[in-house]
């Protein structure tokens, strides 16, 4: 009986299917787990930026629901209501909120009913929050001039609800702090009838009452 030959296993072509067998080297190994950390990564950003979307625009949503409610609160009761918006600054970040307040015989307060309608809101980070009024093209947001905490009676909402039925006519934009871009575009007339526009175009004409 003939044996194989013993050199075979250290012959070129042996060696060749030694190396094949060895299975993935350390530097493909390593360029695998790249691919694999850069995938997760850019997936990670796209559920991100994803579930911002949706919560800003959740947000503009409940805005002019709010709005209306807080109209209708208005003339029903006799007794204005306010937007209040307000840009701070939070462990150096620029934090953007609004909330609701009801005119009172001292000045402005948070309302008295209303339960969770009226429950203050922040944006989600990164995005911006600009006011237009009829009578000025942009209006401050900071309130650092205004002792808010402190004296919160004095503070004067920039978007008022009135019992006769009247709105201050205005604009909302909320935009990306990063880019610039807009995202989202609220506009009002006299009467407190709202339109919703993503990236400024329109959406939800006349989001009505």
């Amino acid at each position: 009986m003939v044996n194989p030959p013993a050199a075979l296993s250290g012959s070129p072509v042996g060696a060749a299917a030694h190396r094949r067998q060895r299975g993935f080297s350390l530097l493909e190994l390593l360029v695998a787990l790249m691919v694999v950390v850069l995938v997760t990564t850019l997936v990670n950003l796209s559920v991100s930026s994803g579930g911002q979307d949706i919560q800003l625009q959740s947000q503009v949503r409940s805005l002019a629901d709010v709005a209306s409610y807080a109209l209708d609160e208005a003339q029903m009761t006799g007794v204005d209501y306010g937007l209040l918006l307000q840009e701070e600054q939070q462990a150096g970040d620029t934090v953007y909120r609004y909330s609701w307040l009801q005119r009172h015989i001292d000045g402005w307060e948070e309302p008295v009913n209303g339960g969770d309608m009226f429950v203050p809101q922040t944006l989600p980070p990164g995005v911006s929050m600009e006011l237009e009024l009829e009578d000025a093209p942009v209006v401050e947001l900071s309130l650092e001039d205004n002792d808010y905490e402190e004296d919160e009676a004095r503070v004067r909402p920039q978007v008022v609800f009135y019992a006769s039925g009247e709105t201050t006519v205005g604009a909302l934009n909320f935009r990306s702090l990063e880019s610039g871009d807009l995202l989202w575009r609220v506009e009002w007339d006299l009467l407190g009838r709202f339109d919703l526009l993503r990236r400024g175009e329109a959406e939800d004409a006349e989001y009505d009452r």
